[in-house]
């Protein structure tokens, strides 16, 4: 049984918790003691019927405007598969919540109101997720009970929907109708929607085939941590621990050591107790190497032939994420990039993007909270990195403020090995 992971997202009002709510519900996901709790909330609230919406909407500032604020993350799982839903805010204020619920996302679900049709909100939520390499977009055109169930609404807004997308390089589109204060269409079908032949969104989201590119992906082996027991069963053994980023790896196999640019060769890859022949993307191990070499947690282990050469030059698309203090020229950093972390040093900020005309403006003096921008970095130590389109794990990093330690922001890598003229602190 595999796992799926999406993020929901959409205008405010549109409905994304109740969906949420509704689709836990109707999949018996729901503790008894949980759904207790959700009834006498709504009836605090004076309403006659369950509010399904508050599943999701945990925060008391979210029950009591009726809006989401935080990310909320909900599991469940079905015979054929597992899912994880990130439920993230409409409001644009909270861009960056959106920004951080879409990260690890394989898909997005993007909620419209049948009645509205296409709105800013919905242009913009397709724009962050295309931006954040998510390649499948499903458009839930919901509150179809409150236009009649009509057909030939539906139809106008799934039109809409792709006019919105296809500029912004969405490779798949899916659009569904459904209801999800009634439940309709989401794991049950409709008879309102008789003439609706699609799966449900249950069976679309336990079928949809969404490709793992990390699989497919040059070998990339971020050492986490350095084992060495040094007992008498096992007094000689030196492993590194990690999770496989992308790409695969065998007994056998020569590898190369970066940033030591050493050669050597797998001498086992370890998983509890047991010896493994082969170790892919999403596998946690331990890697053995035939040569005893000095190497630490933040060193990337890749396939000796791959031309991967670290740098400490690159450009990225950057969501800022602390109030307290706009990005600025000049800035030093801390950026964890997989397991290693190094300073480094704004260069420039050679645009942000406009989140309402989707346009990037040249040159902004700084990046504000919820920001998102192209800037050019220079770190003090190389670092093995991909391009954010080609490798979601080696592409992407995180900024951190060397004074507070709070996490400041997220980026995508575009370019590497850019020219770079220091600015002025």
């Amino acid at each position: 049984m595999d796992l799926l992971r999406f993020v929901t997202a959409g205008s405010v009002d549109d409905g994304k918790s109740t969906l949420i709510g509704r689709l836990l519900y109707d999949t018996r996901q729901v503790f008894e003691d949980t759904l207790a709790s959700i009834q006498r909330a709504s009836q605090a609230q004076g309403l006659d019927e369950i509010n399904l919406a508050l599943l999701t909407d945990g925060l008391r500032a979210e029950r009591e405007q009726g809006i989401t604020i935080d990310v909320a993350y909900r599991y469940f799982a079905t015979p054929r598969r597992k899912f994880i839903i990130a439920d993230s805010p409409g409001h644009v204020q909270y861009t960056r919540n959106m920004v951080t619920g879409a990260s690890t996302a394989h898909l997005a679900l993007i909620l419209v109101d049948a009645r509205k049709g296409v709105v800013e909100q919905t242009r913009r939520h397709s724009a962050l997720a295309a931006l954040l390499g998510i390649h499948h977009v499903v458009y839930c055109v919901n509150k179809m009970d409150l236009v009649g169930w009509s057909e030939g609404r539906f139809l106008e807004v799934a039109e809409e929907c792709r006019a919105a997308a296809a500029p912004l390089g969405i490779e798949a589109v899916t659009v569904l109708p459904l209801a999800a204060l009634t439940g309709a269409n989401l794991v049950h079908r409709a008879p309102e929607l008789g003439w609706y032949s699609g799966p449900t969104l249950l069976e679309f989201l336990e079928t949809v085939e969404v490709p793992n590119p990390a699989l497919d992906a040059p070998f990339r082996f971020p050492v986490q941590y350095v084992i060495r027991p040094q007992s008498r069963e096992f007094p000689d053994y030196r492993g590194y621990a990690g999770t496989v980023a992308a790409g695969s790896i065998r007994r056998g196999e020569a590898v190369r050591v970066l940033p030591l640019g050493v050669v050597t060769r797998v001498a086992a890859i370890d998983r509890f107790h047991e010896s493994l022949e082969e170790a892919q993307a999403g596998d946690a191990v331990t890697v053995r190497l035939e040569d005893e070499l000095d190497v630490g947690r933040g060193a990337m282990f890749v396939r000796a032939n791959d031309p991967i050469e670290p740098t400490s030059l690159f450009e990225a698309d950057v969501c800022w994420m602390n109030e307290a203090a706009p990005l600025r020229p000049g800035q030093q950093i801390l950026v964890k990039h997989t397991t290693r972390r190094t300073r480094a040093v704004v260069a420039e900020i050679l645009d942000r993007l406009d989140i309402h005309r989707l346009e990037r403006d040249p040159g902004p003096p700084a990046l504000a909270l919820n920001d998102i921008g192209r800037v050019r970095f220079r770190a003090m130590e190389p670092l093995a990195a991909d391009l954010y389109a080609q490798c979601r794990e080696t592409g992407a990093f995180i900024i951190i403020d060397p004074a507070t330690r709070h996490t400041t922001g997220a980026g995508m890598i575009r370019k590497l090995k850019v020219p770079v003229v220091e600015a002025a602190e």
